[in-house]
């Protein structure tokens, strides 16, 4: 076969692939969506606190946020940044802290753990906290324990719009108390 019919398809292939990165196919407005359509904020709202283990030695707490995308395109949530404060015990002394997935570090991130939202859709996003008692805070066990926690969770979602250019990187800072 002739060799310029190689290299005609790979140039075509190449075209079509770079206007699949270009162009967010998750980000076209439908039927009746105008081309207008204003870009809005995430939501995010605390789930579950649970204490669902606990001993002399150690306690698990799952912590759990449901994420809504409000837009007809697609979001990308980064990573979900959270500090968390049992409140009975101390309102300044942060008794644990996490991530849920990860920021882009370059140009090409290859194994992202990032989350995509389609259009009006929403995600629940959990993470479980290992605490270790140390002894030196029995009123924090104690509450831990008996059920009686009160809690305070604050902290930062970084998210963009799907593709890769329609938009900078977006910031939403939240505190929940429960």
């Amino acid at each position: 076969m002739n060799p310029k019919v190689f290299v005609g398809a790979a140039a075509v292939a190449l075209v079509i692939l770079l206007g699949i990165i270009l162009v967010d196919p998750f980000d076209i407005p439908g039927p009746g969506d105008s081309g207008n359509v204003v870009f809005q904020p995430i939501e995010i709202k605390l789930g579950d606190i649970e204490v669902t283990k606990i001993s002399q030695r150690s306690a698990t707490i799952l912590l759990s946020f449901e994420i809504v995308n409000p837009n007809p395109g697609a979001v990308r949530v980064q990573v979900l940044d959270y500090q968390l404060y049992e409140t009975g015990y101390s309102e300044s002394e942060q008794i644990s802290g996490g991530q849920i997935g990860s920021r882009p570090t370059g140009m090409v991130e290859f194994g992202s753990n990032y989350y995509t939202l389609l259009g009006e859709g929403s995600i629940i996003l959990k993470d479980d906290i290992q605490l270790k008692n140390t002894g030196n805070t029995p009123e924090l066990w104690a509450r831990l324990g008996d059920g009686t926690s009160s809690w305070l969770v604050s902290g930062d979602v970084f998210y963009n719009r799907s593709s890769v250019t329609s938009g900078q990187e977006n910031e939403l800072h939240f505190v929940f108390e429960k």
